[in-house]
């Protein structure tokens, strides 16, 4: 983590969202510092996952600014990216690969600087480090999901659903996991239906269904 500096603020203003003929939402404005989390809300089709995804530049803007680290995102989209990780709904897994090599190939690509084994102890898949893939329950793909997050520290998480498929055991992971990266000076924008107890959160409603 790089730290609680004054520069660690994410402001959007005035965003918009468009898929493909539908307007998802528009003037959304929140701004959040350094160990702040978002509480993503509303029914399904409201754009909560669009939102996260534009936010992780997957999907474009129709209207609005995104400020992080006082520049405009769009100066130096590389430098902004850098600086997150997305969890969405797939598990990115390669059904025939060991669970150990999956983590290895995101290792790979992001320049983890936290070992594989360590990031999958943390989340109780170590001893299914070397069964393939394809045999993880729906609770241990998302825990997989999970250890991704930890191979880099990074300032911003963007979390969907984190708590998906997870027994109370394996919610209590993914807040605690929450809860020290905020401690950290981490940003958290999380999108959920299940009644996540995050600390310094604001909530943001979206609105009907889509």
């Amino acid at each position: 983590m790089s730290g609680k500096g004054p520069d660690h603020t994410l402001i959007a203003s005035g965003i918009a969202c468009r898929r493909s003929e539908r307007l998802l939402f528009r003037e959304l404005n929140f701004t959040l510092s350094a160990g702040q989390a978002l509480m993503l809300r509303g029914p399904n089709g409201s754009g909560k996952s669009s939102l996260l995804r534009l936010l992780a530049g997957l999907l474009p803007m129709a209207e609005g600014t995104l400020t992080w680290r006082g520049r405009p995102v769009a100066e130096d989209r590389a430098a902004y990216r850098a600086d997150l990780a997305y969890l969405g709904h797939l598990d990115a897994l390669k059904p025939q690969l060991l669970v150990r090599e999956n983590l290895q190939f995101w290792a790979d690509l992001i320049g983890a600087t936290v070992p594989v084994e360590n990031a999958l102890a943390k989340v109780g898949l170590g001893p299914c480090a070397d069964f393939p893939a394809q045999h993880l329950s729906a609770g241990q793909r998302r825990r997989f999901g999970l250890a991704r997050l930890l191979l880099k520290p990074v300032p911003i998480w963007l979390l969907d659903e984190p708590s998906t498929a997870l027994d109370a055991h394996g919610q209590k992971l993914a807040l605690d996991l929450i809860a020290r990266h905020q401690a950290a000076g981490g940003i958290a924008i999380i999108s959920s239906h299940d009644d996540l107890a995050v600390g310094q959160v604001t909530t943001l409603q979206l609105g009907g269904a889509a």
